[in-house]
């Protein structure tokens, strides 16, 4: 049973329920054209991480973002 954990970080405009479907879809079929693997067993998970609690060089994203980076 494949597992796929996708992290995205959680914007000001999140992910539409769209795009997230998308997400789990395409997902999906790549393993199953890629792998062989059977996508009534695939799982699919999407994390929305605060900006906090991503860090990156030793400080977080929302800190990176208030200079621009």
């Amino acid at each position: 049973m494949p597992f796929v954990n996708i992290k995205i970080t959680k914007e000001e405009q999140p992910a539409t329920p769209e795009q997230k479907h998308a997400l789990i879809e395409g997902t999906t079929k790549l393993l199953q054209d890629t792998l062989g693997k059977n996508p009534k067993s695939t799982v699919v998970i999407i994390d929305e991480i605060e900006t906090d609690n991503y860090g990156l060089g030793g400080e977080s994203i929302t800190e990176k973002r208030k200079r621009g980076e």
